[in-house]
């Protein structure tokens, strides 16, 4: 295999290793990025109404209305409201939840790394929760 194509199927092979094996697999972690993605765009694009449409409902609940949830957001995760940059890295399962680790880069070109849990309702997936992680460290 040629160094261009193996490099770009490395991602997809990694994606189906970190969950399972098979297109059930893989389909799943479309679905779960599809989520995350999506309520990014909509965030991008000031549409808390369209975010909070990806939140589950017990984080609708809450919040009770998706102008709670865009102020919590543009106050407390200020880099998934305005991301320069949005990476996907793995999805665990821990006890039956899943959990999407994503890497995000905010405007002034910080890092920050998040973990979203996800469940599915009625067949879609929502995200129930997002945490800030500590950076690894880099260097000694």
């Amino acid at each position: 295999m040629r160094p261009i194509l193996a490099g770009l199927l490395a991602p997809v092979f990694l994606a189906v290793f970190l969950l399972g094996t098979g297109p059930a697999a893989a389909q799943e972690r479309d679905g779960i990025t599809a989520t995350i993605q999506s309520q990014i765009d909509a965030f991008r694009a000031d549409d808390f109404a369209q975010a909070f449409t990806y939140a589950s409902p017990n984080i609708q609940g809450m919040f009770g209305n998706s102008e709670r949830f865009g102020m919590m957001v543009r106050n407390g995760y200020p880099m998934v409201w305005r991301p320069a940059e949005v990476q996907y890295l793995e999805l665990e399962d821990r006890g039956g939840l899943l959990y999407q680790k994503v890497m995000i880069r905010d405007g002034q070109g910080g890092l920050h790394l998040l973990e979203y849990q996800m469940v599915q309702n009625g067949g879609d997936w929502r995200i129930n929760g997002v945490q800030l992680l500590r950076m690894p460290g880099i260097g000694a």
